[in-house]
C-alpha cells in the first residue's frame, strides 16, 4: 500500500458519493495498520441508496436474462483477472491467510458470478397439471391451465458478515441480480473495502446505475436505516443470531422477505469405528480455518468413549503444531481474529471454560506478537452439555469435546443446542452414519467429510437461520412465485 491509506467513497445510483459522516479507519488485524478509510454514510444516504435501487428495479427486472447473464459473466472475468490485488486487500482487511484470500474469497466470488450468469438463464416457469372444471357458479365447464412463475422480489438489502468480504457478498448479489432484483449492500464495518472493489467490477462489467449500491458505517445506524426503509422488499443477512433476531423483528413489521444465515455450533459425532486420522484432519482444519471465524465449524466434538481419549490427544497435537503467524507468511495456517474486541471475547470464553471445570488440553494462550489480534487454537476436554463454552457460539479457534456411549446419547447431545446449521458424522458404518444424519436437526450434515457441495442447499434449523441459498436454491430465495391461470 503506497501513498497512504485510500479514502473510499460510497456507491449510490452508479455514482461515487462523498459520505456525510466522514470516514473511519479499516484496521489490518495482523499489524493494526490502517488499510484504508471507509465511508460513514448518513441514514439519509442509506435511504438514497434504497431510492436508487427502487428506480433501477423496473428497467433491470425487464432486462433480458441473456443480458443479465452477460454482465455477471463479465464481472466474473474482471474479478478473476484482478485476483492478486483483490486478494491482497482482502488479506489486509480481514486477516485471512494469503491462500484463503485467493482461493476461498476472491476465487469463490468469481465462481459465484460465473455460476449465476448461468443461473440467469435457468427456466423461471413451471407448468402445472391442467384441471378439468365442471360448470358451476363461477362459469361453464372447461380446462384450467396454470403456470408457477418466479418473479424478482424487488429491492434486496444485502447485509454481509466480516468473515468473507468477497464470497459472502457475491453469494447474495449474484443470484439477486440474476433474477432481476436490485440491491443495496451494507458490508460489515470491519472489512468493507473489498465490497467497493466488487462494485467497481460490476459497474465495469455493465451493471446499470442503481442496480448495485454500497453504503457503509462503523455503527449500526446505516444498516438499521436500510432495513427499516419501506422501499426494501427483502433482507438477506449473514451474521450473528442476536443481530438477525433484531432484523427479523423489523422485517416482520413490514412483511419483508427474509433470508437469514445466522450462527452455528456444529456437532461432530465421532463413533468408535471412525477413520480417526480423517476425523482429526476434518475437525482440526475446520475449527481453526480463518481463525475459527466460520459458522460451519465443528466446534462441538461428541466422541464415543472407545475413541475419545485418542481423539482428544490427536486434536491437542494438531492444535499445537498449526502455525500461527502473519497471514502473508509461508506456512501460516492460523492468522489473527478480526479485532481486539473479538480477541478479548474469545479469551473471555477461554477463562470461562476453565472456570466451568473444563480441562484445557492445548492452546488458549495469546501468541507473543508485538501487534495484532491473536488467539492460539484451543482444545477443551472433560466438558458437559450445560457449559456455556459448549452451548454458545464462540466464533474463534476453540473446540470442546464431550464423551458419549450410545447412538441415542450422541443424537441427544447433538440436538441439545439452540443452533442447527451444519453437523458432521464420522463412522465406518455408512448405514449408521446416514441413519444418524437423518436424525440431526441441522440444515446440513457432512458424512465422513467436511467438504461442501456448492449446489446443495445451505441454511439452518432453529436459531441458525431462515431460508436456503446456494446453487439454484438461491435463485428461489431471491424470487417470489406468481400463479398464472387461464381457461380454455
Amino acid at each position: 500500500m503506497t501513498g497512504g491509506p485510500r479514502t473510499q467513497r460510497l456507491f449510490i445510483g452508479g455514482q461515487w458519493v462523498e459520505p456525510q459522516g466522514g470516514h473511519y479507519p479499516v484496521v489490518d488485524p495482523a499489524t493494526e495498520d490502517t488499510v484504508g478509510l471507509a465511508p460513514e454514510a448518513s441514514p439519509a444516504q442509506a435511504r438514497a441508496a434504497v431510492a436508487a435501487a427502487q428506480e433501477a428495479f423496473g428497467p433491470w427486472s425487464r432486462t433480458r436474462p441473456e443480458e443479465r447473464a452477460r454482465i455477471l459473466d463479465a464481472a466474473a472475468t474482471i474479478v478473476h483477472r484482478r485476483t492478486e490485488p483483490y486478494a491482497e486487500l482482502a488479506r489486509a482487511e480481514s486477516g485471512a491467510t494469503t491462500a484463503t484470500a485467493r482461493g476461498m474469497q476472491v476465487a469463490v466470488a468469481a465462481a459465484r458470478f460465473k455460476r449465476y450468469a448461468r443461473g440467469a438463464l435457468e427456466p423461471v416457469e413451471e407448468p402445472l397439471p391442467p384441471q378439468v372444471s365442471d360448470a358451476g357458479p363461477m362459469g361453464g365447464p372447461g380446462v384450467v391451465g396454470a403456470l408457477a412463475v418466479r418473479r424478482p422480489v424487488g429491492v434486496v438489502a444485502c447485509i454481509t458478515s466480516y468473515n468473507n468480504p468477497w464470497a459472502n457478498p457475491a453469494g447474495k448479489i449474484a443470484p439477486a441480480l440474476a433474477l432481476g432484483n436490485t440491491v443495496v449492500v451494507k458490508p460489515a464495518p470491519q472489512d468493507p473495502l473489498s465490497v467497493y472493489r466488487m462494485a467497481e467490477a460490476l459497474a465495469e462489467a455493465g451493471v446499470p446505475p442503481g442496480v448495485v449500491n454500497v453504503v457503509t458505517g462503523a455503527g449500526p445506524a446505516v444498516g438499521e436505516a436500510v432495513v427499516a426503509d419501506g422501499g426494501v422488499d427483502m433482507v438477506s443477512f449473514t451474521g450473528s443470531t442476536a443481530v438477525g433476531t433484531r432484523i427479523a423483528e423489523v422485517c416482520g413489521r413490514g412483511m419483508k422477505r427474509q433470508l437469514m444465515e445466522l450462527g452455528g455450533k456444529g456437532a461432530a459425532l465421532v463413533f468408535d469405528d471412525a477413520d480417526l486420522p480423517a476425523a482429526l484432519a476434518g475437525i482440526g482444519t475446520t475449527f481453526t480455518f480463518y481463525s475459527g471465524q466460520i459458522c460451519t465449524a465443528p466446534t462441538r466434538v461428541i466422541a464415543q468413549r472407545g475413541i475419545h481419549d485418542r481423539l482428544v490427544d490427536g486434536l491437542a497435537a494438531l492444535a499445537a503444531r498449526l502455525r500461527v503467524g502473519h497471514p502473508a507468511g509461508r506456512g501460516t495456517v492460523v492468522g489473527p481474529v478480526i479485532s481486539a474486541a473479538h480477541r478479548d471475547r474469545v479469551e473471555s470464553y477461554l477463562a470461562l471454560g476453565r472456570a466451568e471445570g473444563a480441562r484445557l488440553v492445548a492452546g488458549g494462550e495469546r501468541p507473543a506478537f508485538d501487534r495484532g489480534f491473536w488467539v492460539a487454537p484451543a482444545v477443551f476436554a472433560d466438558c458437559s452439555a450445560g457449559m456455556r463454552i459448549v452451548r454458545e457460539e464462540i466464533f474463534g479457534p476453540v473446540v470442546v469435546v464431550l464423551p458419549f456411549d450410545t447412538e441415542e446419547e450422541a443424537v441427544a447431545l447433538a440436538g441439545d443446542s439452540d443452533y442447527g446449521l451444519v453437523d458432521y458424522v464420522w463412522s465406518g458404518d455408512v448405514a449408521r452414519a446416514f441413519r444418524v444424519a437423518g436424525r440431526l436437526r441441522s440444515g446440513g450434515v457432512g458424512v465422513n467429510t467436511v467438504a461442501r457441495n456448492m449446489e446443495a442447499p445451505f441454511g439452518g434449523f432453529r436459531r441458525s437461520g431462515v431460508g436456503r441459498d446456494v446453487g439454484s436454491y438461491a435463485l428461489r430465495a431471491y424470487s417470489e412465485t406468481q400463479a398464472i391461470v387461464w381457461s380454455g
